[in-house]
């Protein structure tokens, strides 16, 4: 009975270890890769609009189009004027010692903030409601070792909020 009110210290600490099958197991992203003739600093003029297998019952193709449009759309505006400077910016690069460039890399920045922002408000209003987060990220090409920009569509891991901690 002496033993009843003992508080003994546990040497096991396996509840702080998470085991595999406790672990969220998270898809690879899909990545959509530029489908343009043209590329401006990495950033392709447009991007494919076929749908992937793996969003098959997680989005419906119809709202992918959208998105992928509205993606297009900005580059459409903005990618033949940062054209355009960029090919004034190499005429005159060496009167301007590389200084004729500096408009179109600003430009291009804009149309990479334009597309992460339009992404953020699509993630915010549809695609993390569906477990999906889309980013324009930087990835190496497949046939060269320059770096383009991408589509990551990620997976976001569902929180098991019914488990106990």
């Amino acid at each position: 009975m002496a033993d009843f009110d003992a508080i003994y210290e546990d040497d096991d600490d396996s509840d702080t270890n998470l085991d595999e099958d406790d672990a969220p197991r998270v898809q690879e992203p899909i990545v959509i890769r530029g489908a343009g003739n043209m590329t401006v600093f990495g950033l392709s003029n447009r991007f494919s609009l076929d749908f992937p297998s793996a969003l098959m019952s997680r989005v419906a193709p119809e709202e992918f189009k959208a998105t992928i449009t509205r993606v297009n759309g900005i580059l459409k505006r903005t990618l033949p004027i940062n054209a355009k400077w960029l090919f004034c910016g190499c005429m005159c690069c060496c009167c301007t010692l590389g200084c004729s460039l500096w408009p179109v890399i600003c430009l291009s920045k804009r149309t990479q903030r334009s597309i992460e922002k339009m992404l953020e408000w699509e993630n915010c209003y549809l695609y993390h409601k569906l477990g999906l987060h889309w980013r324009l990220a930087k990835r190496q090409g497949e046939s060269s070792s320059l770096l383009e920009y991408v589509l990551l569509i990620e997976f976001v891991p569902k929180i098991p909020i019914y488990r106990p901690d």
